[in-house]
């Protein structure tokens, strides 16, 4: 299965929105949720923006990719988001995977591998033949080291206290 994996070549135009990715992962910072931001464009621009915002409502499902996809559907007025792309700071879990997928994104963008997870299984849901969709994916490794610091840091800081 992982032999079809669908990558594309990231370029610089992508970098910007990555870069948002990272601001949005800041605000999370700062109100004491785990930093991870997720931005979703459409024709090249943005058309929703979000960070985690699960210990603020308490919801295992508000994670960043989940906000910024609700916005997306609600701007769009559709489900469909065939034609967007997202940048996440973190690899997808199964979750919003899952989400990804069903929302038929054509490209994901992520920057820290999520090193919890030893089973490809974002790149297992992205390519499942169970669902009617497949997406581009590629990991933004010229962001990948902040992505990661943001999240080391959060949570070495979290063991100290």
């Amino acid at each position: 299965m992982l032999d079809k994996l669908k990558f594309f070549v990231y370029n610089d135009f992508m970098k910007n929105f990555m870069e948002e990715a990272l601001k949005q992962a800041k605000i999370a910072l700062k109100k004491n949720e785990v930093p991870i931001g997720a931005v979703i464009t459409c024709n090249g621009k943005i058309i929703a923006k979000a960070f985690n915002k699960r210990e603020k409502s308490q919801n295992a499902l508000m994670h960043a990719e989940i906000v910024a996809i609700n916005k997306a559907c609600k701007k769009k007025k559709s489900w469909r988001l065939d034609d967007c792309e997202i940048y996440v700071t973190l690899e997808p879990c199964p979750m919003c995977a899952g989400a990804i997928a069903n929302a038929r994104f054509k490209k994901v963008v992520y920057g820290a591998k999520d090193k919890t997870s030893k089973d490809n299984i974002f790149e297992t849901i992205m390519q499942s033949t169970r669902l009617n969709h497949n997406c581009e994916f590629c990991q933004d490794t010229e962001n990948e080291k902040e992505c990661s610091r943001l999240l080391s840091d959060f949570f070495k800081a979290k063991r100290e206290k």
